[in-house]
């Protein structure tokens, strides 16, 4: 029988916990799942607020936040440049908000659209960004590697201050002042941030300075930063940075806050679109029905609707903008389904001389959305289990491609390997660990595919298949809603902090299609009568489960919640028959 989700069947791998290979009992299971994952039990829950690096260790941050305070002061423009995905959007509305809420009377965002601008500030973007005569561009989750566009900027008289969190290439540009906590000398102890939560503590320093420089009064509050966080949790998940100390204490006290005191119109009627309840809301519902349904607008369209959404303080006007969100995301569905199917019929047929077994994929067709690329190549990536970059045309001569990359390989440095032995390979390239762009000419694509396999091969520390990261087997007393609810209570999880995944044997009392490719099972552990919900998600050819008795499969436990009612359901993540 074919493995769910996998071209090939693949071994399940348990991690250490540190005491054996039992089965584990509810009594224990957190302190193992945290073991696991390199933490106490005890770190792993210190997720206050009060727990947060001071902001001013960050390099660059005084004369940023100097900058920022004599703009509000003067009542000069800040113009926010942000990107186009979901950090990038959550970033924009966090600046803007938030600079407002201190006092701010004249900012305002723009944008660039993926397919005229291109990635960052550009001179292009800066041109346009010139017509608003603004005093200031801000940007947010980009500018590191913006050398032209700063300079041009600040020919034409404006300044420039960058926040970014991308790694920065051998010089910076000339801005007035960068805060970016992977800079080579930045002593911050989180260099995984995202863009928005790189902006966040941006706001928190520029508080603390207006706040010692008599700012704020009567007419003027304080803002509470706090308000914000649901929006930080939102663009520190899309974004899938590391789920550091620090940016767990961020995404926990965003969903905190959404949990408790219900989120801002934007980010309700995503959920609401989504049927999501934000009461129960957790970092898979950030990540899977939210992330999508914003990333759309910058993959189909533009950000811009996006971050009209989450700044919207209307919730009708929220709704009929989340509404063409979920168009946008639709749209983006059937049109990446079709680049997958491509996709995987060049891996199998080897067109064009791909070599499927390479350590490294690059794949191109003609006519591929140049929005859906990134998606497409996350997508192989989870499949074949290793680093993939997939290119769509830019121009006639330039191709663009968007990487996504797997633990043991540093994408962004492996294509910096790239071009050190190959410099007038690419044209452009940037990003970080797990994700990164490229752009090279379109004659250039045969060798960059096998300087990339070769590039991969060097750099990846693990076999070619590293199989399912299991955290073992449970106990039979474990299956229950209470064990569940640990589990969640326990996060956020996420890249770095993975979701617990189990492992065991099981009986199948009946099994079933839904949705035209979903399995929605009962099952039993092996040897127990107990008998517990299933569902698995996107099966290939599901009619060929159909009738076995007995599965071994590696899932998740959680809690289903459907018309009010709670039950116990494991979410399939592989299986293979036995």
């Amino acid at each position: 029988m074919p493995p769910l989700h996998h071209p090939r069947n693949m071994p399940v791998i348990r991690r250490q916990h540190g005491s054996g290979d039992e089965a584990l009992q509810p009594s224990s299971l957190i302190d193992r799942l945290c073991h696991a994952r390199g933490h106490t039990r005890e770190a792993c829950e210190r997720r206050s607020l009060a727990d947060l690096p001071d902001p001013w260790q960050l390099a660059g941050m005084r004369p940023l936040v100097k900058h920022l305070a004599s703009a509000l002061q003067s009542a000069q423009s800040i113009l926010v440049l942000g990107d186009f995905d979901a950090d990038g959007a959550t970033s924009s509305a966090l600046a803007v908000l938030g600079l407002r809420a201190m006092g701010a009377k004249n900012v305002d965002y723009l944008v660039p659209n993926r397919f005229d601008y291109g990635y960052g500030m550009s001179e292009a973007i800066v041109a346009e960004a010139a017509l608003r005569k603004p005093d200031w561009i801000m940007t947010v989750d980009n500018g590191i590697s913006s050398h032209a566009g700063t300079q041009y900027a600040r020919n034409l008289g404006i300044g420039v201050l960058i926040t970014d969190h991308h790694l920065p290439g051998e010089t910076l540009p000339e801005a007035d002042a960068i805060v970016n906590p992977c800079l080579n000398d930045d002593d911050f102890p989180a260099r995984s941030l995202a863009g928005v939560g790189v902006m966040f503590f941006v706001l928190v320093a520029l508080r603390q300075h207006l706040r010692e420089q008599g700012w704020f009064s009567g007419e003027r509050p304080e803002p509470g930063l706090a308000d914000f966080l649901d929006l930080v949790a939102l663009g520190t998940v899309a974004d899938v940075v590391t789920l550091d100390p620090v940016n767990r204490i961020l995404v926990h006290q965003g969903m905190q806050r959404i949990r408790r005191a219900g989120p801002r119109p934007g980010i309700a009627a995503l959920l609401s679109i989504a049927g999501r309840d934000y009461r129960h809301i957790d970092a898979q519902d950030l990540a899977f029905a939210l992330a999508p349904r914003l990333n759309a607008a910058g993959r189909m369209q533009d950000m811009s609707t996006g971050i009209e959404c989450l700044l919207s303080d209307d919730p009708h006007r929220a709704g009929l903008l989340a509404e063409q969100l979920n168009q946008m995301n639709m749209e983006r569905r059937q049109r990446e389904s079709e680049m997958q199917g491509e996709a995987l019929q060049l891996l199998r047929t080897d067109d064009g001389g791909l070599d499927s077994d390479a350590a490294g994929l690059c794949l191109y067709q003609p006519g591929w959305h140049q929005g859906i690329v990134g998606i497409l190549a996350a997508r192989i990536k989870d499949r074949y289990d290793r680093p993939v970059i997939v290119f769509a045309d830019s121009d006639s001569d330039t191709l663009k491609g968007s990487a996504r990359s797997i633990p043991s390989v540093h994408i962004r440095d492996t294509l910096s390997d790239i071009s050190t032995r190959y410099p007038d390979l690419m044209t452009g390239f940037g990003g970080h660990a797990m994700a990164a762009g490229v752009t090279l000419p379109r004659q250039h694509l045969a060798v960059f595919q096998q300087a990339f396999a070769e590039a991969v091969r060097q750099r990846r520390t693990l076999p070619a298949t590293t199989g399912i990261l299991s955290d073992g087997e449970l106990d039979e007393s474990a299956f229950s809603q209470i064990t569940a609810r640990q589990i969640q209570e326990a996060g956020p999880w996420g890249q770095g902090f993975p979701l617990p995944v189990f492992d065991g044997t099981f009986e199948v009392i009946n099994n079933r299609i839904v949705g035209g490719r979903h399995l929605k099972m009962t099952l039993a552990p092996e040897g127990s009568r107990r008998q517990i919900d299933a569902i698995a998600f996107q099966v290939d050819a599901p009619e060929r489960w159909i009738g076995q008795s007995r599965i071994r499969a590696a899932y998740r436990l959680e809690i289903n919640q459907y018309q009010g009612k709670e039950r116990l359901q494991m979410a399939i993540e592989y299986m293979e028959t036995c």
